[in-house]
């Protein structure tokens, strides 16, 4: 299966996971995928209280391996049970099945030490579980280095979001860094501009236009909206934000631009 991937990255309350979100309610409702996982590759695990669903660390890639490793140094495997048979178990086991799509919590850090051999083993499986989905979309921290070390598979869009601040464009800059340092290459680079006044947009498109990268496009621009909000900081899930929300339609937009 020819399965794509995209990520989306930007710096801390910039809203990158509820436009994830709201770009994952586009993809059930265009039905233009019929697989969909997505993977929160963030350490601050937001997905799960976008949508509603409370999600234990026990749930996270980083509880399992964190309760793996544990037991395999109290030896409670047998000698000849294979470790990477153990570990794909575990990792399986994570993957929650939602009504339209799957969603993989990697959760926070496997703890102190070195497991390297388990980390690739967790590379390897979640590679491998991306291809059996038609699309897989990543929530990813500013630190790419962090979705460096947990997939291998090449990503075809980078999706950095950014609110009206300084910061935000120096975080920009800092993730286009980082895809050199940690040799993550990408076949489109979408800058998608959230909670923005629509007079800041010239300035904007300047600033991306001096960075010189050839394949880095402003996506459009996305007003503040009070209604995502509410919904937001009262833990509904934002899957059921009204079709009709003048938002929802701006983002529809945008997102038919990056399928």
């Amino acid at each position: 299966m020819n399965s794509r991937i995209i990520s989306f990255s930007g710096k801390g309350g910039v809203g990158k996971s509820t436009l994830l979100v709201l770009f994952l309610k586009y993809l059930i409702d265009s039905k233009k995928f019929k697989n969909i996982l997505v993977i929160d590759a963030d350490p601050d695990a937001n997905i799960g209280d976008l949508i509603g669903r409370e999600i234990n660390f026990n749930q996270t890639v980083g509880g399992k391996m964190t309760d793996l490793k544990k037991k395999i140094l109290r030896r409670e495997f047998p000698p000849n049970m294979p470790k990477n048979s153990i570990i794909e178990s575990e990792i399986f086991d994570t993957l929650l099945e939602m009504d339209n799509f799957d969603l993989l919590e990697m959760g926070r850090s496997e703890g102190e030490g070195c497991y390297c051999s388990v980390n690739n083993v967790v590379k390897n499986v979640i590679d491998t579980l991306s291809q059996n989905y038609d699309i897989t979309i990543i929530d990813s921290p500013a630190g790419l280095e962090h979705f460096s070390r947990k997939m291998s598979r090449d990503v075809e869009e980078l999706v950095i979001i950014t609110d009206p601040s300084k910061m935000s464009i120096h975080t920009i800059k800092r993730i286009l860094e980082i895809t050199n340092e940690v040799n993550l290459n990408f076949k489109n680079i979408f800058v998608i501009a959230n909670r923005f006044p629509e007079h800041l947009k010239d300035f904007l498109s300047n600033e991306i236009n001096k960075m010189n990268i050839k394949n880095l496009t402003l996506l459009g621009i996305v007003p503040n909206d009070n209604n995502i909000n509410e919904i937001n900081i009262s833990g509904k899930n934002l899957l059921d934000l009204s079709n009709d929300n003048q938002t929802y339609q701006i983002l529809k937009k945008i997102y038919n631009k990056l399928i």
